[in-house]
């Protein structure tokens, strides 16, 4: 096969065999086919797309270069989560307890964050102790203890997607659905799970800005995992204002120790009380509506936060932060952001929040940079609060800036009062 021929093809539209696709795919982890030639043909999938039977192939062949999970010795149904990605989304720390505590298995592998979006290891590594590398037999028995375990991607899992995402996110072709798609499936196929729940997010804060491209995403996902085998259901969710009250690491811990002890709700806890039922029907608890009062019950009995206090023990965390928040590292200086006139609240880019947060020092610009797991925002107003002039709207918290002049000013940006009431849009969109 000759790799010119290959870019001819995608680029010409015309559709790619199984083997030019294994033959691509292995040649350019080898080092056989060199980066400025597989970029050529990553530009001409930007272009001209792939076909559902090429990007199951692609799917497939990428999650084959590496590592899959046996998750065999589980003793019962397992069901993963992935979320395309947000600001102040820490849901996978909710519903993960949630679901253990209802009867269901849930193994996840999870990322450290870049650029404005937050990564589920960083949050839990807020923890004082949590240990988020973990051998995989440790990982299996944990789980099958507790019902759920998060550790961070480890092994030679999907050695094509890392290889290949690094060059796209370098050349400008991040942004393909069937190399999305790819990317995200390639890396669940091979974790494992019997089951998959997608939350596909679309607004300011989503790297899917609109609603019709999260559809697209999201139906191509399903399909490809279903035509792998797997029970497989996306939600497609809001992203245009940040997700809950906290954007920050262990700002975001102590909010979900307020949702799973109750005594917090709002788009939050919708948000997680629908993803987790969703997780628990593909695991095959009952239908919706029942699988909604389980999963509300898992919270209000208290079941939730202890599997979640037994899930912080187990790796190695104090689970007394639960209950006695100054257990986190505390941020040394704050800034408040104050309305400067009357009005409803009509918007609040989440992307400029998230760019906010991580010049608090909250997140990375580069793979390497440390974080400050006491940085981040308090959101204390949200879209469609009344504010009056002097009314604090969000506070930032960093001990590693003291002048807040560049963060607040991103996050003044970030934020619209009018004198309209504004149409405050669903946290849920579909269900595909």
């Amino acid at each position: 096969m000759n790799i010119c021929d290959i870019i001819f093809k995608t680029k010409r539209k015309n559709k790619l065999t199984e083997s030019e696709i294994k033959w691509l795919i292995k040649g350019y982890v080898n080092g056989e086919i060199p980066d400025y030639q597989m970029s050529a043909w990553l530009m001409a999938v930007c272009f001209n797309s792939l076909t559902v039977e090429e990007t199951l192939t692609l799917t497939e062949v990428m999650r084959d270069s590496g590592d899959i999970l046996d998750l065999s010795n589980i003793h019962g149904i397992t069901v993963d989560k992935h979320s395309t990605g947000g600001v102040g989304d820490k849901t996978s720390l909710i519903i993960a307890p949630i679901c253990a505590s209802c009867g269901i298995y849930v193994p996840k592998m999870s990322g450290r964050g870049l650029g404005f979006t937050g990564g589920t290891i960083d949050k839990l590594e807020s923890i004082p102790g949590f240990q988020v590398d973990i051998d995989f037999e440790k990982y299996i028995d944990i789980i099958n203890k507790n019902g759920a375990a998060i550790i961070a991607q480890s092994g030679h899992l999907v050695p094509a997607d890392k290889k290949i995402y690094a060059l796209r996110d370098v050349t400008a072709t991040v942004d393909s659905i069937p190399l999305i798609c790819s990317s995200i499936m390639s890396k669940k196929l091979a974790t494992g799970a019997d089951c998959i729940l997608l939350d596909v997010k679309t607004g300011s804060g989503a790297f899917m800005k609109n609603t019709e491209d999260a559809q697209k995403l999201a139906e191509l996902m399903v399909q490809v995992g279903q035509n792998a085998g797997k029970k497989c259901r996306a939600v497609i969710t809001d992203m245009n204002e940040p997700l809950g009250n906290a954007v920050g690491n262990s700002l975001e811990v102590i909010e979900v120790c307020e949702i799973l002890s109750g005594r917090e709700k709002g788009r939050l806890y919708e948000l997680c009380i629908v993803l987790a039922a969703n997780m628990l029907e593909l695991g095959g608890l009952g239908n919706t509506d029942n699988c909604i009062r389980l999963a509300e019950d898992a919270i209000t009995s208290g079941r939730a936060m202890e599997t979640f206090k037994k899930m912080i023990e187990a790796q190695g965390g104090n689970p007394k932060i639960t209950e006695d928040y100054s257990l986190f590292k505390r941020a040394l200086y704050k800034y408040e952001l104050k309305a400067d006139k009357n009005g409803y609240i009509s918007a609040m880019d989440s992307e400029k929040i998230g760019m906010a947060a991580l010049l608090t020092g909250a997140g990375r610009q580069n793979k390497n940079d440390k974080i400050d797991s006491s940085a981040g925002i308090i959101l204390n107003k949200h879209v469609g609060d009344y504010v009056s002039q002097g009314d604090i709207i969000l506070t930032l918290y960093s001990s590693v800036v003291q002048n807040f002049y560049e963060a607040a000013n991103k996050a003044s940006d970030a934020i619209e009062i009018s004198g309209v009431v504004p149409k405050i849009s669903p946290v849920v969109i579909q269900i595909i």
